[in-house]
């Protein structure tokens, strides 16, 4: 398997289909080189690596995006670290790792994007099983 291919079905499995489907269709000529930067760097490159796994990679970005102050890209990785299989409580277990090394008001801020990304989530499956 190429990099490129290794890159999306480990974004597909971390992130899921419908974002990845929603990044490539709003992909432009000017953004289309960035995605593909993404998929086959961060994701075939560094995700696909066997030294961590999955889990543990996503409580580093969890922590490098909480510390960095990304909001929109921490609220997706909270959503994608409970496709994977962490839980609410080892998220806040590294919310709070984050406020001893990357300060409190960060992790002040990255509790709320997390707490309203997972009751996103919350209310998405509710509304999901009563129509599913």
């Amino acid at each position: 398997m190429d990099v490129w291919k290794a890159g999306d079905a480990t974004r597909r499995a971390v992130l899921s289909d419908e974002h990845v489907d929603r990044a490539a269709a709003g992909a432009t000529p000017f953004t289309a080189d960035f995605q593909e930067f993404i998929t086959k760097y961060a994701w075939g490159e560094i995700w696909t690596r066997p030294g961590l796994d999955r889990r543990t990679r996503s409580c580093i970005t969890l922590a490098m995006l909480a510390a960095l102050g990304h909001e929109h890209e921490l609220a997706m990785h909270v959503r994608a670290a409970r496709r994977i299989g962490l839980t609410e409580d080892e998220i806040k277990e590294v919310l709070l790792q984050t406020a001893i090394y990357a300060g409190v008001p960060a992790a002040n801020r990255a509790f709320a994007v997390a707490q309203a990304a997972l009751e996103f989530d919350r209310n998405e499956e509710d509304r999901n099983g009563r129509t599913g």
